[in-house]
């Protein structure tokens, strides 16, 4: 399973799906939605936390968050 926590800086992907037990409210209310475009633009100092785009909007999740919302490239 390829995760937003697998993506490379530059990467593009489309979120497939994740427990919605798992993910905070606030990523849900962000945009964090099954469909929604997401790209990885910077990683912190030991990889923690990831720096994201998704639909146009900034945020800063944890890895381990990160690893439980499963993804599917954009070729290109």
């Amino acid at each position: 399973m390829l995760s937003i926590a697998s993506l490379k800086i530059g990467q593009k992907a489309i979120i497939k799906d994740f427990s919605v037990d798992v993910i905070p409210l606030k990523l849900l209310e962000m945009g964090c939605l099954p469909g929604n475009e997401v790209s990885l633009i910077q990683e912190a100092p030991f990889k923690d936390p990831l720096y994201l785009t998704v639909n146009g909007s900034h945020l800063a999740i944890r890895k381990e968050m990160a690893s439980k919302i499963e993804i599917e490239l954009i070729n290109g």
